[in-house]
């Protein structure tokens, strides 16, 4: 995280919350430590009756897909027997109200076994109805389970499609160790940011991400307000009303309101924070698309409502950047950070490899919290400002993490870990701390325990957002880049995301890349650098 993929500050992808870490030369580094594991959501929310089911039609009788993804990183995440091709999110979303989402979700996906049941994953919303196939399906609720009982057993291989009608108000996950994340209020909409499982906070899904799948987003708004989503828009998006004045590259259409928007809009006299659009103007709406073509997983997806200075344009290569800022975030220039965004995916595009998706872009939010994730296409910031290192992590994760994801959580050094190289080294190319001298400041750090003591490799759940996972991750990179050379380096890592590109992999997969590409036998080394106790040898 920072990405939430934030690093430790890591991904402001990462899920770190933002701090100043230490280094010997006494220079502060924006850490979000713990990588604030954006969206975690707690496994029973008490709110549902796990005895319900729904009445009416033919249920079919047979076996039930698995309850759970069985990643004890995240238990009871995730569900098993099917393989989620695509979703479809038909979202009106009115911030502020006492039922802020009406959603309906549809579900394709692929039976990799025969299912008379299967549970999709879902926390604290009222499903009204479920079909499979267009016939009416029953449903009952236990947890953050929503298990789904079809009129015909679903036969292995078969395509099927799920539709789930559904409401109500998601409300945010307070992790003692992540902190606040996934459906965030704002002062002017709504902040989404969900990793590692908050994503069954506000659509059903299977949140684990193994099981990727494309999307498509409708998404109805009070006018006067913007909505902007994963991939590609219908219509490119334009700015709010009082949310600055478009630049010259920004587009029209819906998604932005318009001129004429609803009562409410823009700062106040004097500055200060805008107000959620007034009730009375909710009868007036904006709806936009947007199309997520690539595979994503479920904690990537994200769906910002709120009042933006909105920039689109193209990369120096043509890929198209579409850039927002709240106006009341302080001393944020929407214009830099647009060129922010197209210069960093230009870089990373030349060392690691063609850019993954159909476009790149940022978004800065008031959101009060202390990290970034880098949902795919376009990471999102809270209101701590603009700083180009995270800008950096999270972009770096579209390549490590988005395009080419885990399997599982254990694995997310191959995350968090690459980001923070990746951050290192833009500051080093933007006349920063050199990623050597980043290496020897924490290298020299002999009794931190929490870098040495923590497995990068299997940190533990408690832990998967840790120090360890970013600095030693990162630091792992440095050191196999140091034992194998530049060229050889580089060639790794555009290997890796060349082979897995829209796919994912685990820690022995980039082992085995990393020996083949190099002609090495590196199992000892991975070995110290992941997996040992202790700081290793040089």
């Amino acid at each position: 995280m920072a990405g939430k993929s934030l690093s430790p500050r890591s991904g402001v992808h990462r899920r770190r919350p933002l701090t100043a870490s230490r280094s010997a030369a006494g220079l502060a580094v924006l850490a979000l430590a713990g990588s604030l594991a954006a969206c975690r959501t707690p496994f029973d929310d008490g709110g549902d009756d796990p005895s319900g089911a729904s009445p009416g039609g033919p249920a079919a009788t047979g076996p039930a897909g698995p309850t759970s993804a069985g990643d004890p990183y995240v238990p009871g995440d995730g569900n098993g027997g099917y393989d989620v091709r695509h979703y479809g999110l038909k979202l009106a979303i009115t911030p502020g109200s006492a039922k802020e989402l009406d959603g309906t979700a549809t579900i394709t996906a692929t039976a990799t076994e025969r299912l008379a049941r299967f549970n999709l994953d879902l926390t604290g919303l009222d499903v009204a109805a479920v079909t499979v196939d267009g016939a009416p399906a029953r449903q009952q609720r236990g947890g953050s389970e929503l298990e789904i009982t079809p009129a015909k057993a679903l036969e292995k291989g078969a395509t099927f499609s799920v539709a789930v009608r559904y409401s109500g108000t998601p409300r945010p996950v307070t992790d003692p160790i992540l902190g606040k994340y996934g459906w965030v209020r704002t002062s002017d909409g709504v902040f989404v940011a969900c990793q590692p499982s908050g994503a069954h906070t506000w659509f059903p899904s299977n949140d684990h991400p193994s099981d990727k799948a494309t999307f498509d987003f409708e998404i109805t708004v009070p006018q006067g307000l913007t909505a902007i989503a994963n991939g590609d828009p219908e219509t490119p998006p334009v700015s709010s009303p009082g949310g600055g004045e478009p630049g010259p590259g920004d587009g029209g259409g819906p998604g932005g309101g318009g001129p004429g928007g609803g009562p409410g809009g823009g700062t106040p006299p004097g500055g200060g924070i805008p107000s959620v659009v007034p009730a009375a103007a909710h009868r007036l709406t904006t709806t936009s698309k947007w199309r997520v073509k690539e595979p994503m997983a479920t904690y990537l997806a994200s769906v910002d409502v709120g009042r933006f200075e909105v920039r689109s344009d193209r990369t120096a290569t043509g890929i198209p950047v579409i850039t927002a800022v709240d106006p009341s975030v302080a001393g944020v220039n929407v214009d830099a950070f647009h060129r922010l965004n197209a210069q960093v995916t230009e870089e990373w595009s030349k060392r690691f490899g063609p850019y993954p998706f159909s476009s790149t872009g940022g978004l800065i939010d008031n959101a009060g919290v202390g990290f970034a994730l880098e949902a795919q296409t376009r990471p999102v910031y809270g209101a701590f400002g603009l700083e180009p290192t995270v800008v950096a992590h999270e972009l770096a994760h579209q390549w490590f993490g988005d395009s080419v994801s885990i399997k599982r959580w254990q694995d997310i050094w191959l995350n968090e870990g690459f980001a923070t190289y990746a951050e290192w080294m833009w500051g080093e190319k933007s006349g920063g701390q050199k990623v050597q001298e980043a290496f020897d400041t924490r290298y020299a750090d002999a009794n931190n325990r929490e870098l040495w003591d923590v497995p990068t490799g299997n940190p533990g759940r408690a832990q998967m957002f840790g120090r360890s996972v970013y600095d030693r991750g990162g630091m792992t990179l440095h050191a196999l880049r140091k034992r194998v050379g530049d060229a050889t380096f580089f060639k790794i890592l555009q290997t890796w995301v060349k082979e897995r590109r829209h796919g994912s992999g685990t820690t022995p997969e980039f082992i085995a890349v990393a020996n083949r590409v190099s002609g090495k036998n590196l199992d000892p080394f991975f070995n110290a650098w992941l997996y040992k106790r202790g700081r290793p040898a040089k």
